[in-house]
């Protein structure tokens, strides 16, 4: 895999047989980012679960504390006083029946996270093949399913994340940006690994947390410590 110049002497400074702790971890991060943007940081995390049994799913949202530095788009499905409330929290986009034929005759996918209320749902469930594998799905677990629609909205436009696994059993996330620096995306990243650490199942059996590695969208990758999680 080609590597450039910027990406070989940023590795250099990283050790790759040592586990960091986490501040030490983001500190690495933040200065090996080399990017002329302010890069997204993102966690991945390995977990000691088989993602493929219905027991041993690990999936949920939190608001970071100190948000993700970006402004997400959020599409509602909702009517009446719902729709109202979800406009006047935020929302980008606010419909029905007319943004699900949007979807499926436009291919339109200019929105981030999907909230609908749970009257809506029979409507939206006919987006399941399109929304389901992009991740878009709303789902009550993820507190996108919600009869408080305008709290939903509110929380995500204030920094709120949702993890879950993928097939391969790691979960990937967006903890912050470069420019927040070491300590915000520190404080960031507590917060999530406590609710995934909270977030085991009752299934899942031997070490839990596998494997943890930060990196900035352009970095390399810096291995975590995760004995104290």
């Amino acid at each position: 895999m080609f590597r450039g110049k910027k990406y070989k002497d940023s590795a250099k400074q990283i050790d790759r047989s040592v586990q960091y702790e986490t501040a030490d971890a983001l500190a690495l991060v933040c200065k090996t980012a080399s990017a002329k943007f302010d890069e997204t940081v993102e966690i991945h995390i390995k977990l000691g679960v088989d993602s493929r049994h219905a027991d041993q799913q690990v999936r949920g949202a939190i608001v970071l504390p100190h948000g993700t530095g970006k402004t997400r788009k959020v599409l509602v499905f909702a009517k009446d006083a719902k729709a109202d409330d979800a406009k006047a929290a935020g929302a980008d986009y606010v419909g029905g029946m007319d943004l699900v034929e949007k979807i499926q005759k436009e291919n339109w996918f200019d929105f981030d996270v999907v909230v609908a209320s749970p009257d809506m749902m029979g409507m939206v469930g006919r987006l399941g093949k399109i929304l389901g594998p992009k991740g878009l799905m709303p789902s009550p677990k993820a507190g996108t399913v919600t009869p408080n629609v305008a709290a939903a909205v509110k929380e995500i436009k204030a920094g709120k994340i949702e993890y879950r696994l993928d097939k391969t059993n790691i979960i990937h996330c967006p903890i912050g940006k470069v420019s927040f620096g070491a300590e915000k995306l520190t404080e960031n990243m507590n917060a999530l690994m406590g609710a995934v650490v909270k977030a085991k199942p009752a299934a899942a059996k031997g070490q839990y947390i596998r494997s943890c590695v930060v990196a900035s969208t352009m970095g390399p990758g810096v291995k975590v410590n995760t004995t104290k999680y």
